[in-house]
């Protein structure tokens, strides 16, 4: 059954999951990924026959199905299915035309896969440090990294929580800059301009199991309101062609096949009750550790313009706080450890530790507590006794 291996944690975990001496009954776990396909299992058992009857795997009409339901969903004219989310930032960029010599704008705290994308292109990442409330793009430091080989900005709505959209649309459109929406930690998430996945040229998704909306394996979508843009990307993602052995550009092969997509058609209809589930257990935590004073920095209190991907404190000791959980029984990750510029892999950019002071604040001191639509009540109240113990209440 596609439940299978309840508890696991998300790859790319930090640390120990639990103590060799924590009990796996209690042990709560970051994520439950297991649990949201155990509660729709019949219904994904059903979708997935479904396309092995057919047998049809690739391009066929559960693509087309779900592309038509998410653009809807996020209120955009049109969606095109890709194989990760990693690729649905890549070929938007190289569907706005970005390439060698090109300049890209990115937020410096994120994960690598915004700046890799950009580097998948040719292009140079330009990073802006972030705001120091949300660790999202800081508008105010946007114009001054602005050169004429600038071609994109592209904010992350890292966490779930919305960037500033409406001041970097306006820097952007006032210096004739296309925008791109990092949307992957975001599903859901909106405000009073729209949701997220409209609130620019395009925004790229990851369906990446863990995400607020998860496939049963590596997925993603790029979403627009321009159709030529969205025609280039479908393009891109089928060798560079759009008709069978016409091959009109550099193309590569990834296209969100058909077992993915009836799987996210399936969870895509819980995806509004599975947000408030998240939101409440934020909720609960933001009143549970309240009145803890500079010793543990809360996430700023917010409303629909956050998914809550994640709910991420900050403190002077983060290890300290870590191995107490773990003690305990309790799953943490840091999202994330050590930010683009400082990973060997963007050495070759010269970009020294202290350039980008608040990036290497929020990685330094960041921890994200489990959250998610399975966390039950007792494990909320449980994670919120261990914190305020372990910063002191």
């Amino acid at each position: 059954m596609t439940a299978a291996g309840a508890g696991k944690r998300p790859a790319g975990a930090q640390g120990p999951a639990r103590t060799p001496g924590s009990s796996l009954d209690s042990w709560i776990p970051f994520l439950d990924v297991a649990a949201a396909n155990r509660e729709v299992g019949a219904e994904l058992d059903r979708a997935i026959g479904r396309v092995i009857v057919s047998g049809r795997f690739i391009l066929g009409p559960e693509l087309d199905a779900f592309e038509s339901e998410w653009a809807r969903y996020v209120g955009a004219r049109g969606c095109a299915g890709v194989g990760n989310g990693l690729d649905a930032l890549t070929l938007a960029l190289r569907a706005m035309d970005v390439g060698p010599g090109d300049e890209v704008i990115v937020p410096g705290q994120t994960f690598v896969a915004t700046w890799l994308a950009v580097t998948a292109t040719g292009a140079r990442p330009v990073p802006v440090d972030v705001d120091p409330g949300t660790a999202n793009m800081d508008p105010a430091r946007l114009e001054a990294a602005i050169t004429p080989r600038t071609r994109v900005v592209m904010p992350v709505h890292l966490f779930g929580r919305l960037a500033r959209m409406a001041e970097i649309a306006a820097i952007a459109r006032d210096r004739g800059l296309r925008i791109l929406e990092d949307a992957a930690q975001a599903h859901g998430a909106r405000n009073e301009n729209g949701m997220a996945g409209t609130l620019a040229d395009a925004a790229a998704w990851s369906f990446y199991p863990g995400k607020n909306l998860g496939a049963l394996g590596d997925a993603g979508a790029v979403t627009s309101n321009d159709p030529e843009l969205l025609g280039r990307v479908r393009i891109l993602r089928n060798y560079g062609s759009p008709v069978r052995y016409k091959h009109e550009v550099l193309g590569v092969n990834s296209r969100l096949d058909e077992l993915q997509a009836a799987a996210l058609r399936i969870k895509l209809l819980r995806l509004d009750a599975w947000n408030q589930r998240r939101a409440h257990v934020a909720g609960t935590y933001l009143r549970g550790l309240a009145g803890l004073g500079d010793r543990l920095a809360l996430p700023p209190a917010a409303g629909s313009e956050h998914s809550w991907h994640l709910f991420v404190v900050r403190l002077a000791n983060r290890d300290a706080l870590r191995d107490a959980l773990a003690t305990a029984g309790i799953d943490t990750l840091i999202h994330y450890p050590r930010p683009p510029h400082l990973q060997p892999a963007y050495a070759e950019l010269g970009i020294p530790a202290g350039s980008l002071p608040v990036s290497e604040d929020f990685a330094a001191r960041s921890l994200s507590l489990p959250i998610g639509p399975h966390l039950n009540a007792d494990q909320v109240d449980r994670v919120i006794e261990v914190v305020r113990k372990a910063v002191g209440s």
